[in-house]
Parts: C-alpha cells; structure tokens; sequence
C-alpha cells in the first residue's frame, strides 16, 4: 500500500506562495503518476493538479490554472505544488494521492493525511 507524506503546508496571506511537496513510498516511484487533491472546509475533495505519466501532460483544476504549477523531481521521488497568488478560497487541507486523467478531468485514489493551507485577506 503506497503512503503519502505531505509537506509545505502554512499560512499565508493573499498573494503569497507556498510549495507543497509530497514523498510518497513506492519502489517503483516512475510507475505512479502523483498528484494533489484538496478539500475546503465544507465542500467535497476536489483534484487540483495530475501529472500523467504515459505522455506527460498536467491537468489543473480551472481555478488555479496559471498559479499553481506541479512538478516531480525524481531523483528525490518527490512531487511539488508551487503555489504563487494565493487566495483566501485556495484555503483547504491538500492531499498527496495516485492519480489519472481521464476525459480531462482527474480521478484518484487514497490519500495521505494532508498538509493545510490557510490564507488570509
């Protein structure tokens, strides 16, 4: 069973960053595409971003297209959330989990404990 360790959580003040990152424990980190979901207080888990890893392309949720960006290092089998003009409604515990992109939009698996981003106006 793969386990995820999110990281990078914080509180930030409208238009700051922060940089998620998740390690998750596989072996064979290259045969999992990784990405983020989130869950803000009273809404349903919501995918933010993917990465397949059939051919490379990133899905982003429409509200955080062009200020958050994901990224993998391998080397580090690690996975990144760079998260730049931040906004009070991004405020929600985000979650490492297995993903995939089907139709466009994302699906996923279980997830890690979570890692909270709060920000304030």
């Amino acid at each position: 069973e793969v386990q995820f360790v999110e990281s990078g959580g914080g509180s930030v003040q409208a238009g700051g960053s922060l940089t998620l990152s998740c390690a998750p424990s596989v072996v064979t980190w290259d045969d999992y595409a990784i990405g983020w979901i989130r869950q803000a207080p009273g809404k349903e888990r919501e995918g933010v971003s993917c990465q397949s890893i059939s051919d490379g392309t990133t899905y982003y949720a429409d509200d955080v297209k062009g200020r958050f960006t994901y990224s993998r290092e391998n080397a580090k089998s690690t996975a990144y959330l760079q998260m730049n003009n931040l906004k009070v409604e991004d405020t929600a515990i985000y979650y490492c989990t297995r993903c995939g992109i089907l139709n466009g939009r994302m699906t996923w698996g279980s997830w890690g404990q979570g890692t909270q981003v709060t920000v304030s106006s």
